[in-house]
C-alpha cells in the first residue's frame, strides 16, 4: 500500500542537523537516503520524506546492466517497478497464453501504475542477481483498461524513477490473481486489446528479496531519529535478511504478527483500526480525533493536518491475533509551517485517513524495523510480521 501526498514548496536549501554517515556497502546492505543523494533533484521538489535506494537492472541472464537511482523504497508493496523512460537495457516480455502480460497496480492515493510485465536480472547491493518479473511503467503500452484510473505518466509526474516493493509478501497479488481472471490487476494484451487474466505465482511481479539465495526472509529498515522541525536529508540503510548474517541479527524487539493482508491492529482514540507500516507513505495517516485537536490544513494541502501547535498523541499497536501489544507515542505538527522551511524530512507530518491507521515513513525514524516475509523463518518467528 502506498500513499504519496506531496505538499507545495519547502524543497532544497539549508543544512542537515542530523548528518548520519552513508554506510559502507556490504553484500546485503543498500544505502538508503531520505531526500538525499540517491534521490533525483528534479523529481523531488515538494516531495517530503522521500526514501530512495538504487537498484541494478540487467538484461535477464546477462551482464548487460544499468544502475538506477531514485527508486522509492516501499515496504507497503511487493515488486520492482521502473519507468520505461529511464531504462536503457532490453528486457524480455512476459506472456500469458497468446498475449503480452501487463499489470495495473492501484494505490490508496488514487493513482496507478500501468505497463508490461517483463523479465529482468535484478541486483540488490552486491547480492547475486535474481531473475524476476518486474513491471515496466509505460502508459503507452497496449490499451489501459477503464478500471486502471489515473495512470502515472512519467518520473516527474510521480516523483520517482521506480518503486522497490519489499513488503512481507512474495508476490504483489498472490493466489487471488492465480485463481481468477477477474482480479483487476493482470491483463493479457494483443495490440490495444487488454483483457483480465489469471497469472501463475511465478509470473507475477514479486519481491526480489524473497528470491535471494541467503538473505531472503525479510528486510530491516534502519534510520536515525529526526528532531522536531525536521532536517534537509537523512542517511540510513536497508539491510537484507533477518538473522542470516552478523549485521542483521535481531536485537531486543517486539514481534507483531500480521494477518493475510499484511495488517495488524492499532487502537487510537478508543477505536481499533487495521494498520500497517509503510515506508512508501510519507506521513502518518489516520482519523483525526477531532477537528479542534487536528484540523486539516487549508486547500490545497487539506490532506494534511495543521494544528496550531505540535500535538502529542498515543496509540496502542497489537498483533493481528490480539497479542502482543505496546504503546506508541508520536507527534503531529503544522504541515504548512513545516513545509515553509528549507527542510524536507519530518517526523511530525500526518494527514487524514478514516479507514486505516498508516504508520508511514516517520514511524521508522529512530527505529530498526524488521519486515518478515511470509512463510520464511528467523529467530523472530515465521512471517509475515513487523518487529521493532
Amino acid at each position: 500500500m502506498l500513499v504519496l501526498v506531496a505538499g507545495c514548496g519547502g524543497s532544497g536549501g539549508g543544512s542537515s542537523s542530523n548528518p548520519a554517515p552513508t554506510p559502507n556497502v556490504v553484500n546485503n546492505v543498500l544505502p538508503l537516503t531520505i531526500n538525499g543523494s540517491l534521490c533525483s533533484t528534479i523529481n523531488s521538489v515538494g516531495y517530503y520524506n522521500k526514501p530512495c535506494v538504487s537498484v541494478t537492472v540487467c538484461t535477464a541472464g546477462t551482464s548487460t546492466c544499468q544502475t538506477i537511482n531514485d527508486i522509492l523504497l516501499d515496504t507497503g508493496s511487493s515488486g520492482l517497478r521502473i519507468f520505461k523512460q529511464v531504462l536503457s537495457v532490453s528486457l524480455v516480455q512476459a506472456t500469458v497464453g497468446s498475449g503480452s502480460l501487463a499489470e495495473c497496480i492501484q494505490y490508496v492515493d488514487g493513482s496507478s501504475n500501468w505497463g508490461p510485465v517483463q523479465k529482468a536480472g535484478v541486483i540488490l547491493g552486491t547480492e547475486p542477481a535474481v531473475q524476476v518479473p518486474i513491471q515496466v511503467i509505460d502508459p503507452t503500452f497496449g490499451g489501459i483498461p477503464a478500471t486502471c484510473t489515473n495512470a502515472t505518466q512519467s518520473p516527474v509526474d510521480t516523483g520517482y524513477n521506480g518503486i522497490l516493493g519489499v513488503s512481507p509478501f512474495v508476490q504483489d497479488c498472490g493466489s487471488g490473481c492465480a485463481n481468477s481472471a477477474a482480479n483487476s490487476m493482470y491483463y493479457s494484451c494483443n495490440g490495444a486489446s487488454c483483457i483480465g487474466v489469471a497469472v501463475p505465482l511465478s509470473s507475477q511481479v514479486q519481491n526480489p528479496v524473497a528470491l535471494l539465495p541467503q538473505d531472503n526472509n525479510g528486510v530491516i529498515v534502519q534510520l536515525p531519529a529526526v528532531a522536531l522541525g525536521g532536517v534537509t536529508s537523512v542517511n540510513g540503510s536497508l539491510i537484507l535478511g533477518i538473522g542470516t548474517q552478523s549485521n542483521n541479527s535481531p536485537s531486543q524487539v517486539t514481534v507483531y504478527p500480521t494477518d493475510q493482508y499484511g495488517e495488524f491492529t492499532t487502537k487510537f482514540n478508543g477505536i481499533s483500526y487495521s494498520s500497517f507500516i509503510d515506508t512508501g507513505s510519507n506521513g502518518l495517516f489516520f482519523a483525526s480525533p477531532s477537528k479542534t485537536t487536528l484540523p486539516n490544513c487549508p486547500y490545497p494541502n487539506d490532506s494534511w493536518f495543521c494544528p496550531l501547535t505540535t500535538t502529542s498523541l498515543t496509540a496502542t499497536n497489537a498483533g493481528a491475533f490480539g497479542s502482543p501489544s505496546g504503546t506508541v507515542s508520536f507527534q503531529i505538527g503544522n504541515f504548512n509551517s513545516l513545509a515553509s522551511s528549507s527542510n524536507n524530512v519530518f517526523v511530525e507530518i500526518g494527514g487524514n485517513d478514516s479507514q486505516e491507521f498508516d504508520w508511514g515513513l516517520p514511524f521508522n525514524f529512530g527505529r530498526n524495523i524488521y519486515y518478515g516475509i511470509e512463510g520464511t523463518k528467523s529467530s523472530l518467528g515465521t512471517g509475515p510480521y513487523f518487529a521493532y
